[in-house]
């Protein structure tokens, strides 16, 4: 059998830290996770390769290395309320939850909820909330949020989200057309938003009102 914890070892040394990640909470959750358990069984072998993976209803699970850049951006203490757009196969949310205080996390597909929150729960991640909803708009009932993630491609940055943010929030978001984003963090000062990129980046569009099209949720 796999030594998945040596597995995630070496992912961290050798994936994460000569790429950047430094910050040392997001590490520590990446060497934690049992990524392993967030793919179909057919894809553990490959779980700690430095590849994004097929899940469930056409989605895919970024590599690693996307999800530590993501939540290394948000720059969490640990005391904050993150809101996640698209809980995909649920690993993310558990770096997220790992980080942070609380997270909400908001997903389309009915299929991909009932997979994250069996495997969220197994493994005790009691301060994640799954919501069943149009992500692209965010979940305004439990705003205002310190940090936002989105790993799906925008058109744009949707307003919806821009306005769940706590003074000092955070949003990082991919946006740009299907073939290739550029990774975006946004700031909230008052009333003006500071704006960095983070690379170039390739994830599955973001689907909904303020994504790339306004299709019933499924």
């Amino acid at each position: 059998m796999a030594d998945w914890n040596a597995l995630r070892k070496m992912m961290v040394a050798e994936q994460l830290v000569p790429r950047g990640i430094a910050d040392e909470r997001v590490l520590a959750a990446l060497a934690r996770v049992p990524r392993h358990l967030f793919v179909p069984p057919a894809e553990q072998p490959r779980a700690y390769a430095d590849m994004a993976l097929p899940i469930a209803a056409g989605q895919t699970i970024s590599q690693p290395y996307i999800v530590a850049l993501m939540a290394q951006a948000l720059a969490l203490t640990g005391r904050e309320r993150v809101l996640e757009i698209g809980t995909g196969s649920g690993y993310a949310a558990a770096i997220l939850a790992e980080c942070a205080a609380e997270v909400v996390t908001v997903e389309r597909q009915p299929e991909l909820i009932a997979a994250a929150a069996r495997t969220l729960g197994e493994l005790g991640y009691a301060a994640v909330r799954i919501i069943h909803s149009d992500g692209s708009t965010g979940w305004p009932a439990l705003a205002p949020y310190d940090a936002i993630s989105v790993p799906a491609g925008a058109p744009a940055v949707p307003q919806e989200l821009l306005d769940q943010l706590a003074e000092n929030g955070r949003l990082v978001i991919p946006v740009g057309p299907a073939d290739e984003q550029r990774l975006i963090r946004i700031t909230r000062r008052g009333r003006e938003w500071e704006r960095a990129e983070l690379g170039a980046v390739r994830f599955v569009p973001l689907i909904g009102t303020a994504g790339w099209n306004d299709d019933p949720m499924v």
